[in-house]
């Protein structure tokens, strides 16, 4: 799940208010935020399949925006091509298995991060057919995703790219509704950190009970806190692209999720 998003394009203000509280922080973060969204691109609509760049916040640089791609690359993988194969799996990593599974296992007990995105897309299943739906605060704050992130070295130019994973959990009750693919087994959802929690996600874990403790604390957030509508069609010929259009609410006569 959670293999679109909407990314880049809320104000720097709005970012910068909801990493900090101290009028410095924040005074300094507006620079930086706003220097990273002129430089990166915006947006409405992406695939992570197309391994966008994502706002990120490490637990290293807690209060430094970075961008990092979407697709987790563990340090030790050598063959670019193995590489290439792994960020296609390494989107989401599941919040119960991140400190088992081999690709997340180190990113998980020592480089956790925040994802900063502006919403991302779901899609609900009805009659054979699927249907995105665009799922955002409702109060208009970024979503924070809780996120991994790991640094790979290309062997062959030299090059250091960051990458990231977001940690999915089980889903909330509007989640349940809306990702009812039926060959899941259950709906999942990102981890979504409010402001109070962000820190808490960043702290450092040590032993198996810090793990065990971490894993336990990621629950889903509240369905009220959330706004959805479906939107157009994502992929296909009747796809708007990567355009604001992309985001607004469009009617399907034939579906009636919430009614």
């Amino acid at each position: 799940m959670c293999y679109d998003v909407a990314a880049g394009t809320k104000s720097a203000l709005k970012y910068a208010k909801h990493r900090g509280d101290d009028p410095e922080i924040i005074a300094e973060l507006e620079k930086q935020l706003q220097l990273w969204i002129n430089t990166s691109a915006h947006f409405h609509a992406v695939s992570g399949f197309a391994h966008p760049h994502l706002l990120v916040f490490t637990d290293d640089k807690p209060y430094r925006p970075q961008s990092f791609q979407w697709g987790l690359i563990p340090f030790w993988v050598k063959q670019k091509s193995i590489a290439a194969t792994l960020m296609n799996q390494t989107l989401n990593a599941r919040a119960e298995s991140m400190f088992d599974k081999p690709s997340f296992r180190e990113s998980a007990k020592h480089k956790r991060c925040l994802v900063y995105v502006d919403a991302f897309y779901e899609y609900h299943h009805f009659n054979g057919k699927t249907y995105p739906y665009h799922i955002a605060m409702k109060d208009g704050s970024p979503m924070v995703f809780a996120g991994l992130w790991d640094e790979w070295t290309d062997r062959e130019t030299g090059e250091v790219i960051p990458t990231v994973s977001i940690v999915t959990i089980k889903g909330n009750e509007i989640m349940r509704r809306i990702h009812n693919n039926p060959k899941l087994n259950e709906a999942r959802m990102p981890a979504i950190l409010l402001k109070s929690d962000q820190n808490q996600w960043l702290q450092p874990v040590q032993t198996e009970e810090d793990e065990l403790k971490l894993t336990q604390w990621l629950q889903p957030i509240a369905s009220e806190l959330l706004e959805c509508h479906t939107v157009c069609r994502l992929k296909g010929k009747d796809s708007l692209g990567n355009v604001p259009e992309a985001e607004e609410e469009f009617i399907y006569q034939e579906l009636s999720t919430f009614s």
